[in-house]
């Protein structure tokens, strides 16, 4: 039975075992950007498969660049179809299965399978972002208007225990390798076997227990339901104008995402390359990282459903401009160190409050439609902030700093957006509309 004060948060009908399955998928997923994106195969990916060569770490952003550019051309459709055919939790199926097999793929990557490992870096990461954005539009379904930040952060929370729970199979494995005359660069495939592992394990909950209860508006076969998704597209294009507030904040995503996203993307190899970081030391980092970040998306999550959704994200973002600013000048470790939690700290809170944000602003029959688009401003802010931080490496032959200087200006564009959001009147109108 339910407690009050969980009945308080929840819609009716939602038992806080769903939630707790719904928060899972953070858990299993999170497994695979810690250590494929942030922690691990990226380094793993400049220096061996990519022979460290001068377009190295521009080669790793582009490939992630064009995982990116498929979810922002399919995210809005998916969403659609998604909500016309009240099939988020079989579509989610279908690309957590995908994510999986491309992440035990990676294992067989090393010299000379450059193209093969581009080939597999796209593939997961378009079936992580798509299900991404599909598990994202379950959340107002799940919990009160009014609790959706609180409900966000435990999941983002959670999820950060899955990469901190990753990070640390991985270290073992790691370790034991070591032992057996492996270096930390030879045990890199098993690392990709074990996460795999542990998001194919770790996602079976939500799966068993999460429930759709979107009711299917379309009953077309597989070509008019394609037409019907974009006939529903067209629709919500022309009336745009109806959800401003929605399209200011996602334009704001965009652009501050474009530095979380750098971050998340090159912050092994910012550590490997400025700071001299084994493989080892900066599993230890991420893993450091992972705990603040799950205190900040949790933190933030108890307090932005009472300070404010634009005053929580706002203070978020002044907490990023201070982390890149410092990241510039930061020439010791132990600074290095510090900047790199403070950046969990905004990490976590920022991710979260976004997603909490867009399911308050979403009208109730365009949920995955609408964090399809959110999924596409994400996205597109993923081509956008590291595909920067490349080329200017590029352009200054290696010069990390200048190019962690020019991401403070993805957050400085982000505040300013977000200054117009009005978040009233963005709910009155997702109201009105459903």
């Amino acid at each position: 039975m339910q407690t009050e004060h969980s009945s308080h948060l929840l819609n009716p009908g939602v038992r806080r075992r769903e939630v707790a399955a719904w928060a899972m998928f953070d858990f299993a997923n999170s497994g695979y950007t810690t250590v494929v994106i942030t922690a691990v195969y990226n380094a793993y990916f400049v220096g061996v498969v990519a022979g460290r060569t001068a377009w190295a770490t521009f080669a790793w952003t582009a490939a992630l660049a064009v995982a990116n550019a498929l979810v922002i051309l399919t995210a809005p459709a998916i969403g659609a179809y998604a909500d016309l055919r009240a099939c988020k939790k079989r579509l989610l199926v279908w690309t957590t299965v995908g994510c999986v097999l491309a992440t035990a793929a990676l294992a067989w990557t090393g010299p000379g399978t450059l193209a093969l490992a581009v080939v597999l870096v796209v593939v997961s990461n378009f079936c992580f972002g798509t299900g991404e954005n599909l598990i994202a539009a379950f959340l107002p379904e799940l919990g009160r208007p009014e609790a959706l930040g609180k409900i966000s952060g435990w999941g983002w929370s959670l999820g950060y225990v899955g990469g901190l729970i990753a990070l640390g199979l991985c270290l073992g494995w790691i370790a034991v390798a070591g032992e057996r005359g492996l270096s930390a660069t030879q045990a890199v495939p098993g690392t990709l076997l074990l996460t795999a592992a542990l998001f194919a394990l770790a996602s079976l909950p939500t799966f068993l227990l999460l429930r759709e209860r979107a009711v299917p508006q379309s009953a077309a076969s597989a070509i008019g339901g394609a037409g019907d998704t974009f006939a529903r597209l067209a629709d919500t294009v022309h009336h745009a104008r109806r959800y401003k507030d929605l399209a200011r904040f996602l334009v704001c995503v965009v652009c501050y995402q474009a530095g979380v996203s750098t971050v998340i993307a090159i912050a092994a190899i910012y550590a490997e390359a400025a700071f001299g970081f084994t493989t080892a030391e900066t599993i230890q980092l991420v893993l450091l990282v992972n705990v603040t970040a799950a205190l900040g998306a949790f933190g933030f999550g108890q307090i932005q459903d009472r300070f404010g959704h634009v005053r929580t994200i706002a203070a978020t973002l002044l907490v990023w401009l201070a982390t890149a600013l410092l990241a510039y000048f930061a020439t010791t470790r132990p600074l290095f160190w510090l900047v790199a939690n403070l950046a969990g700290l905004a990490l976590g809170a920022s991710q979260s409050a976004g997603r909490a944000l867009v399911g308050y602003l979403s009208p109730e029959e365009r949920r995955a439609e609408f964090f399809g688009l959110w999924g596409l401003a994400v996205k597109l802010s993923q081509i956008l902030g590291p595909l920067t931080f490349g080329l200017v490496t590029w352009i200054t032959h290696g010069d990390q700093r200048t190019a962690m200087l020019v991401t403070s200006v993805f957050f400085v564009a982000g505040l300013a957006i977000l200054a117009g959001v009005n978040v009233d009147r963005g709910r009155r109108a997702a109201v009105e509309a459903a």
